[in-house]
């Protein structure tokens, strides 16, 4: 399930391409309800707009042994939207942020995988300076990587380097409106509620905040949810569960002292030492 770290990437390597007068495409199978917003501001600004994002069919239909596959916040196979691009397509590139598990993309091309970068959005932002002189990102562009980042650092409240905020400058330079892009994650009513009430409903655990309560999306609200439970005094470490077209999405958040990394990986997922996350089959009560 794309998230807004792995579209803002997406849309910079779109970016890098265009410039290298490149057909490209944008694989994402299901648009959350976190990432409409982002999308419908991303393709406003395009000519054929409609031809850009498509879906696994699309990708395997349009694929040959000259393309190039881009990975962008993942480095597993089975996180992919499209693995069967991965057997299908010779050149592989894989950029990412997270720490290697045992199952990755094998035979890449380039593997950039940096851990201590805060997003893949910030690692595109880099590139794309060092690009060539003269790429030009446009508004809509800009905030999509701005939002990757503002995100994953929890708006640049954790993992946030000095080469973080080096990319932040850069897109903020290049057109990207922080107002605009705060407004776009603003969340309705019933959101609101939810993640009120998932915290409402939280118990806490050896220090643990866990809590599966009533919420609608498992990128944006579980992690804001998440985050929230961690200004609790007491709370060293903060689980939230979100069940999600048949699937359990986990995200946990820690402050210092708790590596939730291992935690996740021990479940099959994976992350950094403050933010990490896992999908798992099963029922919500076998989750919990």
């Amino acid at each position: 399930l794309s998230d807004v770290d792995a579209f803002g990437a997406a849309v910079g390597i779109y970016r890098a391409s265009v410039f290298l007068n490149k057909k490209v495409n944008i694989v994402v199978n299901e648009v959350t309800t976190s990432l409409r917003p982002l999308m419908d501001s991303f393709l406003a600004g395009q000519d054929k707009a409609e031809d850009i994002v498509i879906k696994s069919p699309q990708a395997i239909e349009r694929a040959d042994g000259s393309t190039v596959v881009v990975v962008v916040d993942t480095n597993r196979p089975s996180y992919t939207e499209c693995q069967e691009l991965l057997n299908k397509c010779k050149t592989i590139v894989v950029l990412d942020h997270h720490r290697r598990g045992n199952e990755v993309i094998q035979h890449a091309a380039l593997s950039y995988v940096e851990t201590n970068a805060s997003s893949s959005c910030e690692m595109v932002a880099e590139i794309l300076q060092y690009f060539a002189d003269n790429v030009r990102l446009k508004g809509g562009e800009a905030d999509c990587i701005y939002a990757g980042i503002m995100i994953d650092t929890d708006n640049f409240m954790r993992k946030t380097g000095v080469r973080t905020f080096e990319a932040a400058a850069f897109l903020r330079r290049c057109g990207a409106d922080v107002t605009r892009v705060h407004k776009m994650f603003r969340t309705d009513m019933a959101e609101y509620k939810a993640r009120a009430e998932a915290v409402r409903h939280a118990e806490v655990y050896k220090g643990f905040a866990l809590t599966s309560k009533g919420l609608a999306s498992p990128t944006i609200v579980g992690a804001q949810a998440a985050n929230e439970l961690l200004n609790i005094v007491g709370v060293r470490a903060s689980i939230v569960l979100t069940e999600y077209n048949g699937r359990i999405y986990v995200s946990a958040r820690s402050i210092d002292d708790v590596n939730v990394q291992v935690i996740m990986e021990k479940m099959g997922g994976g992350g950094h030492l403050n933010m990490a996350g896992v999908q798992l089959e099963c029922t919500l009560e076998e989750a919990m």
